[in-house]
């Protein structure tokens, strides 16, 4: 930003710099002031559109896919869920808690409330047989559910 700035600045000391100097040595004494406004305006209008079509590109999005997401990635170990009776739901919240997701951002990422995840995760920690998030990970990766 301070670079197109300076470069405007220094386009304007140099477009007035050249009129001065067209003026002391009677180039374009015969031209009327309106005619050196408009060229001038002319200018720096082009100039304007230049910099901010350049200044208004969107920018480059990195997209960060979830665990949940990622489905194609690592197939999901369908009979291993169905062996712990775990529902696709929860899978999806056990990949995000895995991710290092906080419950409030599993129930933006999921689009459910926050007592759902909470719902979800205590379902999971009885199937799971555990007591804490980080066993509940540790033992999915274990079984390589994760």
């Amino acid at each position: 930003m301070k670079k197109t700035i300076l470069i405007y600045g220094t386009l304007l000391a140099l477009l007035v710099w050249a009129l001065k100097w067209m003026e002391y040595r009677y180039i374009l004494r015969d031209l009327s002031l309106q005619f050196y406004l408009g060229l001038v305006a002319l200018l720096f209008s082009g100039l304007g559109v230049w910099i901010g079509i350049n200044l208004l590109k969107p920018k480059s999005v990195l997209s960060v896919q979830s665990p949940a997401e990622s489905k194609e990635d690592c197939p999901i170990p369908e009979d291993l869920l169905r062996e712990l009776g775990i529902s696709p739901r929860e899978y999806e919240v056990l990949q995000l808690m895995a991710a290092g997701l906080s419950n409030q951002e599993i129930a933006d990422r999921l689009f459910i409330s926050l007592n759902t995840v909470k719902t979800h995760t205590s379902n999971l920690y009885l199937k799971l047989d555990v007591q804490r998030r980080t066993q509940a990970i540790q033992k999915a990766q274990e079984n390589g559910l994760i």
